[in-house]
């Protein structure tokens, strides 16, 4: 396993912001307070690289969703003309947890979760030149849509209202 090169305060900072995320956010995943969040961004003190390593995982994570789910919309355009594309996030914590389970144990907070996607987005459009639209999900019009179409919950199902929201 290789080392990882200690991040200075910049980094820290630039790494949450990037996430966007809170001060707040990052003391509870890497399970440290918030005042040691703010001493790491000013410099005052070194994060521990536990802490580091949590937030570079979820980094890795992410970018690991970008490459492959840019590889399979890659794949899904050798055999269709490229479109427009509609990406689901979630305006809200509770909404993600209801409707994206299965994604909690590597990106635990909403905000993760939509970094990927507006990563995906900005990989779409310069590597396959493809459009992608991040739709907030509106929990009341997602599930009248699957009531007028006879749909259950389903990733799909979701992807399939988005694209009705273009």
């Amino acid at each position: 396993m290789s080392k990882i090169t200690p991040l200075n305060a910049i980094e820290m900072q630039c790494l949450r912001q990037s996430f966007g995320l809170s001060v707040e956010q990052v003391a509870t995943l890497t399970k440290c307070t918030k005042e040691q969040v703010i001493a790491w961004e000013s410099a005052q003190d070194t994060a521990p690289m536990q802490a580091q390593k949590a937030l570079l995982d979820i980094d890795d994570i992410i970018e690991m969703q970008v490459l492959n789910t840019t590889d399979g919309i890659e794949e899904l355009f050798k055999k269709e003309p490229k479109r427009h594309l509609a990406f689901v996030v979630y305006p809200t914590q509770a909404l993600y947890t209801q409707y994206n389970p299965e994604f909690l144990s590597s990106l635990p907070l909403t905000e993760l979760y939509n970094t990927a996607a507006w990563r995906i987005k900005k990989e779409c459009k310069i590597v396959l030149e493809v459009e992608v639209t991040l739709i907030a999900l509106d929990a009341e019009a997602y599930k009248a849509y699957r009531a007028d179409n006879n749909m259950s919950e389903s990733r799909e199902s979701r992807a399939k209202w988005a694209a009705t929201q273009l």
